[in-house]
């Protein structure tokens, strides 16, 4: 078969093969394992503190402010992170950045665990904020090196579902050895398994195959300034940003601070019965990235219906939630929401979908550091909104959480701006691909 025969069209049908394609296999799946297993530490360090926030205000004496203040600055470093770390990716490599990222969140992890002061620990969460930076563009650079581009939807799906078994292990673990053992041994000990994930990735991991050689780059002199503009100008990037930053954030903000809270304080539910829901959305999430992957994967264009379908489906929820008549919403109603909000996990993915089609394989990191910052941008504002809203409304949470619905609208109006000029600029990239393909130079 040709090259102009293997692909599909971006608007519909199958996801593209493209020229230089690695082959995947068996040696593949392993080595991108290792890297999705880093991957599924930093998400576990991440999200501990979804599980620990009563505990953290108790131990630091603070406030709602305060305490999402832990949350923001780690999320902030993690945004502001995105694009020098791919940047990183794209000229020193997977592997290195992985090893860099796993010690500042190992560290992190442990600072955490022996902080006794709100400052010492503000400090080890932007630690560890760093270090998470490094892993996720990392794996999706590993994954494009080591898989072929056809399999990319359900490859960035599947290092979802990993983070999420990540999340489910600071439900259902942490949060129990923390009510068992205490806050110090609870998060020391678990900072051995980001030691064990150093040596590993030293002795096993590998950046791409040895027979792989990449397609040569597109400008070999384009500097770090010229390469971040190269990747925003393209519009494919631009809603990948903005796909992600309205998709990923009620999730995200649901579990890693407010969500127990809301559950326990606002909804009057027990803090057993709110773990419940917290593993609920995750495992929601799981289930979601699957169906969402093969979506994409078998039908491309199934994007930005799955993308926009699940934002409203949030809204409509979430509407629905604050606006309950009386002091509590139904139980049923609460197990609707987290369903849905484990819809937000996958939909962010849709996000690198767009970026990856629209980038040279040597600024795919970059692009993907971009896509990245979009959800963690609008993570960060609803944190910091939703903790200045419980002060200033003495902790009225329909208030607080109402600021989910402006992001989402500001997001929703830059997809459908961008969205018919990253379709018709995919579809001339795919067709200069298989042209180059097909007349290779003599």
């Amino acid at each position: 078969m040709t090259a102009a025969g293997a692909g599909g069209d971006p608007g519909r049908g199958r996801a593209p093969a493209l020229p230089g394609d690695p082959p995947g296999g068996y040696q593949a799946a392993a080595v991108w394992s290792l890297g999705v297993a880093v991957y599924f530490v930093a998400v576990t360090y991440r999200t501990s503190l979804g599980v620990a926030g009563i505990d953290a205000a108790e131990r630091f004496d603070v406030g709602a402010s305060a305490l999402s203040g832990f949350s923001i600055l780690q999320l902030l470093v993690y945004a502001g992170m995105q694009i020098p770390v791919g940047l990183l990716v794209d000229r020193l490599g997977t592997r290195r950045v992985l090893a860099m990222g796993i010690v500042l969140y190992t560290a992190g992890q442990f600072g955490f665990a022996l902080s006794g002061t709100y400052g010492t620990a503000l400090a080890s969460r932007a630690l560890l904020g760093c270090g998470d930076a490094m892993t996720f563009i990392s794996i999706l650079r590993l994954g494009a090196r080591w898989f072929p581009a056809r399999r990319g939807p359900l490859i960035a799906q599947l290092a979802g579902l990993v983070g999420m078994a990540g999340n489910l292990v600071s439900t259902l673990l942490l949060s129990r050895l923390l009510q068992e053992f205490g806050w110090t041994p609870t998060f020391a000990g678990s900072a051995a398994a980001g030691a064990l994930m150093l040596v590993l990735v030293l002795l096993f991991l590998r950046d791409q195959p040895r027979d792989y050689v990449p397609p040569p780059p597109e400008d070999h002199h384009t500097g770090i300034r010229g390469q971040i503009r190269a990747a925003w100008r393209e519009p494919g990037t631009r809603l990948g940003f903005w796909v992600h930053f309205t998709t990923q954030f009620p999730a995200m903000v649901f579990l890693l601070l407010w969500g127990l809270p809301f559950l326990v304080e606002a909804q009057g539910v027990s803090r057993a019965e709110a773990g419940e829901l917290l593993t609920l959305l995750v495992l929601s999430t799981m289930a979601v990235g699957l169906v969402y992957g093969q979506l994409v994967a078998r039908h491309h264009a199934a994007r930005l219906p799955l993308a926009l379908g699940t934002v409203a489906a949030t809204a409509s929820v979430w509407g629905t939630v604050l606006a309950w008549p009386g002091a509590h919403a139904p139980g049923w109603l609460l197990v609707a929401l987290c369903c849905v909000l484990g819809a937000c996990g996958p939909a962010s993915m849709i996000g690198f979908d767009f970026a990856r089609p629209a980038n040279p394989p040597e600024r795919l990191g970059t692009a993907s550091g971009i896509v990245n910052m979009g959800g963690f941008t609008a993570s960060v504002t609803t944190l910091l909104a939703v903790g200045l809203l419980l002060d200033a409304t003495g902790d009225r949470y329909g208030v607080a959480f109402a600021s989910i619905f402006v992001l989402q609208a500001v997001g929703i109006s830059q997809i459908l701006r961008l969205r018919g000029r990253a379709h018709r600029r995919e579809r001339e990239r795919l067709v200069a691909s298989r042209v180059s393909a097909v007349h290779v130079p003599a």
